[in-house]
């Protein structure tokens, strides 16, 4: 068997990608290497001017992205961002579940009202985006990719207070696993990215703005167990997932990469 060529390998040319989340942090990160590589790069998520701003930097390149105001916990507004997906560019052939939030709450603190709403963002959205991204994608008969964002916390806690967080990327785990067995006829792989600490205006390190100091003396308390002795940036985990949506990892689907600076080694 011929092999192919690097080139062709990573090339998403005529390739749909929604990127939730994708208006900053790690979902910009992931949207820029895989506008980058070729994709069409739909960004969704709630925050509309950002995810505007975020599609016109990537246009600036050349590329072709667009973005929409998504609610990624909410079913109707899923259907819709699928469908915007297919009106603009013809075609959903990646997804990736990026969208996420982490209260640092401990559990005698934390209102019901905040435990269902860090579930329905961190995993009811993966639910709701996989079921209409692959239904699309099986309409379609070419396969696809899907790429969940899990968390190191998935396999182990970080710290105290991430409770609900952490139960949410066991489920995305667990989510991604399944699912990765039920899609696989369809030439559907899903896989997972499992990052460490990262610097995002999330976490608010590397972005030159104030830190909340509870987040910045966990943050300096993590810093100082990663190995690496270095927090990721976005473009760590936008490299791992233009690998998990490219050809790259054509043999791959229910595993999760773990992207941390090796601070599950300690």
């Amino acid at each position: 068997m011929e092999l192919q060529i690097l080139q062709q390998i990573i090339n998403l040319k005529n390739k749909t990608a929604i990127v939730t989340g994708g208006a900053m942090g790690i979902g910009l990160g992931i949207a820029y290497r895989l506008a980058e590589a070729g994709a069409n790069v739909v960004i969704a998520d709630i925050n509309e001017k950002a995810a505007e701003e975020a599609a016109k930097s990537l246009q600036k390149k050349g590329w072709k992205a667009s973005s929409v105001k998504t609610d990624v916990a909410n079913e109707e507004s899923v259907a819709e961002t699928t469908a915007f997906a297919v009106k603009t560019y013809g075609s959903v052939d990646i997804l990736v579940n990026n969208a996420g939030i982490y209260p640092t709450v401990p559990i005698m603190d934390l209102k019901q009202s905040d435990f269902d709403k860090i579930i329905a963002v961190n995993l009811r959205s993966i639910f709701l985006f996989t079921k209409s991204a692959a239904a699309q994608m099986i309409k379609q008969g070419s396969g696809g990719k899907i790429i969940n964002i899990t968390s190191i916390d998935a396999l182990h806690p970080s710290s105290v207070g991430l409770a609900t967080y952490d139960a949410s990327k066991h489920g995305a785990w667990g989510f991604t696993k399944n699912s990765a067995l039920e899609l696989a006829p369809h030439n559907i792989q899903v896989n997972a990215i499992a990052p460490g600490g990262i610097s995002t205006p999330g976490t608010g390190a590397g972005s030159g703005q104030p830190v909340n100091p509870t987040i910045e003396a966990i943050l300096k308390k993590f810093l100082e167990r990663i190995p690496m002795k270095r927090m990721g940036e976005p473009d760590d985990i936008g490299k791992v997932a233009l690998f998990l949506a490219s050809d790259l990892s054509s043999y791959m689907t229910g595993s999760q990469i773990v992207v941390d600076g090796g601070v599950l080694l300690a």
